[in-house]
């Protein structure tokens, strides 16, 4: 009876994997799969970056992230491929279903579907921090398992440490954990600190709807930030925690844009000056961030481009440049994010190739490549190494 019930075990965790495998193959698509040509120019430049992405969901379906994969779009061996020096990796910790971009409540949770097919741990079923914790120890595990070909990045001496062990071995990569809304915190900026000490260094009030702590592009009532929000704010500067306004309502990124006395982060999104859509930053909203000294990570997906191609990418990036200044452009793919990319991370040479075809040069395109970010990063990481909770 007992080597029957095992069995029995098993073979549901077995089909609770194949079936999360299956729902990521078919809401993660890559419209063109690998090799991912570039001119000789394009691939001699890509060489000699530091690429910087900030913001992948890669976590959240569960693959081993050091074996290379034909689903999904990042894992450890794609990133070294594509030369990503620094992949920002999100916890989202509860999605409604059915999503809209333009009016989604809390009522629903697709998470939870996710965590009981995989068989997440029980304190994850009813815990959205319980959640966002599982995640950061899978990231830790990873690092372990890694054999040094993956660090976390905690602190500006973790990352000046990794930068230097880069140059000496270029076949590495690094993750930084964030988390996509603030609801992961259960109502308590207090908790600014569990989520701190377990590694998070960055997070947004709010992902796809309206929060305790502020309001969603895709809420019901998409309100501003509220007195919870601004003491969370005000607690993550102290944790050298990063404010990421992606998915904020417009009130909301006024809201933090008037209150801050940090740089902000927008880690993926669109330009409306090329898709205008309410997930997307008016002209206002760059150069709120740009005047705050931040970063906005332009997203590679259709609805943040207006395309499904690599030029799309270029033509969002060359708006938001335009508009922000090229000190304050990145890379916010949204990889593994259940939206279709038009390559994977092992192709990102393929976006150095279309910025020089929009007419970037080698210095701008370092910059809008990753080297914005780690500037940014540099300045608002805590000095010290914190170890993981």
């Amino acid at each position: 009876m007992a080597a029957a019930g095992a069995a029995t075990a098993l073979g549901s965790r077995l089909a609770g994997r194949a079936l999360v495998a299956r729902t990521e193959r078919r809401l993660c698509p890559t419209v063109t799969p690998p090799p991912y040509p570039a001119t000789a120019r394009a691939r001699e430049l890509h060489h000699a970056l530091q690429v910087v992405d900030l913001h992948a969901d890669s976590l959240l379906w569960g693959r081993d992230l050091l074996r290379r994969s034909d689903q999904g779009q990042v894992d450890v061996p794609r990133l070294i491929e594509g030369n990503v020096a620094l992949q920002v990796l999100a916890a989202s910790t509860k999605t409604p279903r059915h999503f809209n971009l333009g009016r989604n409540d809390d009522r629903s949770d697709d998470v939870i579907l996710l965590a009981l097919a995989a068989g997440w741990p029980p304190a994850t079923w009813r815990s959205l921090l319980a959640r966002a914790l599982y995640l950061a120890g899978r990231a830790n595990a990873l690092t372990r398992r890694s054999d040094g070909q993956f660090a976390l990045i905690r602190s500006r001496t973790d990352l000046a440490t990794y930068l230097a062990r880069r140059r000496a071995t270029p076949a590495i990569t690094a993750g930084l954990l964030a988390i996509e809304g603030a609801h992961a915190l259960e109502g308590d900026p207090a908790n600014v600190d569990v989520v701190a000490d377990a590694g998070f260094r960055m997070m947004s009030p709010s992902h796809l709807f309206d929060s305790a702590f502020g309001g969603s592009a895709h809420g019901v009532a998409k309100g501003g930030l509220t007195a919870a929000g601004r003491e969370m704010v005000e607690q993550m500067a102290v944790r050298g925690m990063i404010v990421d306004l992606a998915h904020a309502s417009t009130a909301t990124i006024d809201d933090v844009i008037a209150i801050s006395r940090r740089p902000l982060v927008v880690s993926h999104t669109g330009v409306r000056g090329t898709c205008d859509n309410v997930r997307n930053l008016s002209d206002d909203h760059l150069r709120g961030v740009a005047a705050s000294g931040g970063l906005v990570g332009i997203g590679f997906w259709p609805n943040a481009t207006g395309g499904d191609d690599v030029a799309a990418i270029a033509r969002a990036i060359r708006h938001a440049t335009n508009v922000a200044g090229i000190d304050h452009v990145g890379l916010g793919s949204d990889f593994d994010g259940a939206v279709a990319q038009p390559i994977d991370a092992s192709g990102m040479a393929q976006i150095t190739d279309a910025l020089l075809a929009e007419g970037f040069g080698d210095d701008q395109v370092a910059a809008v490549m990753g080297g914005n970010a780690l500037r940014v990063l540099a300045a608002l990481l805590p000095d010290d190494p914190v170890p993981a909770g």
